[in-house]
Parts: C-alpha cells; structure tokens; sequence
C-alpha cells in the first residue's frame, strides 16, 4: 500500500487486508505505520508535563507505580503529539523477535516498515502474514509513546496479532479465550502488554483513544494479564 498522507488525532479509517506469504527465518526490520486524519477540534487539553506528575503506589500484587488514572487519558494529548515521527518498539515473545521502527513521519506512512510491522504481528502459528488495520498500529504506537512521557520506557508485548481462521480455532478448542468471529482474522486486533504497567491501567489508556474495543484479561503472577485492543466497535469486556 502506498504511503498515505493522513494527518491524525487519532487515526481514522483502515487499510485493505489480503492474506500473504512471508518467510519467517529471520527477525523483521521495524515496520511503520499510517497516521489517522482527525481535526485538531479533538486534541483536548495538552497534558501537564511529566516532571510536575506525582506517582502513586500500585495496588498491592502488581508490585509497580503508576501515574494517578486522571491523568492517563489519551484525550488530553495536544496536536503535537499526533504529529510529531512515531517509532514503535515491540517485541514478539511468541518468536523471538524484537523491532524498533520508525514507521510514520511527515504525514506519511513508511511503506516498508508497515510491511515489516505486518510481518511482525503475523500468525506465528499457521505462518501467515496479513496487512494490519493502521488504525490499530496508531493505537499500538501511541499507548507506548504516551506512557514514555512518564518514564515507562520498555518494547510493547505483542501476545497475538493476526490469526488464521485454523489458528483461531485451534485456541478454541484449548480453551483459550477466543471469539469464533475474532477481530484477530481480520487483522484488526492485537493482544498486548507493557512491563512496569498493571494491566488495568494499561487497558484504561487504550480505552481512552476510543478507537475500538477493549478487553481486560487478568492473570496471576508477576506480568498480570493482558488488554485486548481491536479496532472495531467501542465496547469493553473481562475475560
């Protein structure tokens, strides 16, 4: 797809998907992403800087700090934000494999890091790569960047991106929580954590781009779970 001249606050508007094949030998360059168009009327307040953020202790069991909720709203971010170059750092646990992209910059999507940020979220199990929805690597993108400012520095977790219906099917049936008509199949969702972030406040950021919907999956141990995040219809579960 050729790179796209969006302006976005956030992103608006998907990219096709056609499944393709793609060799899976070697770890994939940083792939970029397109930005969303939007009207600056939606950047809201500017958020206060992070220095002058206080921290609050996490709930006992998480074990890590977190800046107080009213303040982790991504509505709150000004236009600069949205339009300054965005690189993603990801990592796929599943694989081994790790990517810091610049994938946006200028207005424009880098064709050849969305390829590569496709690659990277691919169907590790049925080996099948499909274009990612771009609307969801905005939402991907800035959940890391966001979370930057208040020093949480770390790859964004890439649990399950696109799924094949086979793929899709065999998590069923282990009992895994999987929906028979998966966003996963369309290349539109994306199951997600960031350490040194409890899972319930990192779900309640990607709540707040209002670009989808939101599933809260809480898990013991010292990693808690992870968030859904989809680029269909707004709503919110706990699985």
């Amino acid at each position: 797809m050729a790179g796209a001249s969006f302006l976005s606050v956030p992103l608006i508007g998907c990219a096709s998907r056609s499944t393709v094949q793609h060799s899976t030998a070697a770890a994939p360059k940083p792939a970029p992403h397109p930005a969303a168009s939007a009207s600056a009327g939606s950047a809201v307040a500017q958020a206060k800087p992070a220095a002058s953020m206080p921290r609050a202790t996490a709930p006992s069991g998480f074990g890590e700090l977190e800046p107080p909720p009213d303040i982790f709203d991504a509505q709150a971010l000004d236009l600069e934000f949205w339009l300054k170059p965005r690189t993603i750092d990801v990592v796929r646990p599943a694989s081994g494999e790790r990517a810091k992209l610049l994938y946006w910059k200028d207005g424009e999507i880098i064709e050849s890091a969305y390829q590569d940020l496709c690659h990277l979220l691919r169907d590790v199990n049925g080996k099948e790569t499909a274009l990612i929805d771009p609307k969801l690597f905005e939402t991907l993108w800035g959940t890391q960047a966001f979370v930057a400012r208040y020093g949480i520095d770390t790859p964004l977790e890439i649990l399950s991106g696109y799924r094949t219906p086979a793929s899709n099917q065999k998590l069923r049936e282990a009992g895994v929580p999987a929906a028979r008509q998966s966003l996963h199949i369309e290349g539109r969702a994306a199951d997600i954590r960031l350490a040194n972030l409890n899972s319930e406040v990192l779900g309640g950021l990607v709540k707040s781009f209002r670009q989808g919907g939101v599933g809260f999956y809480y898990r013991a141990g010292p990693r808690g779970g992870w968030i859904h995040a989809d680029t269909g219809l707004k709503r919110t579960w706990k699985g």
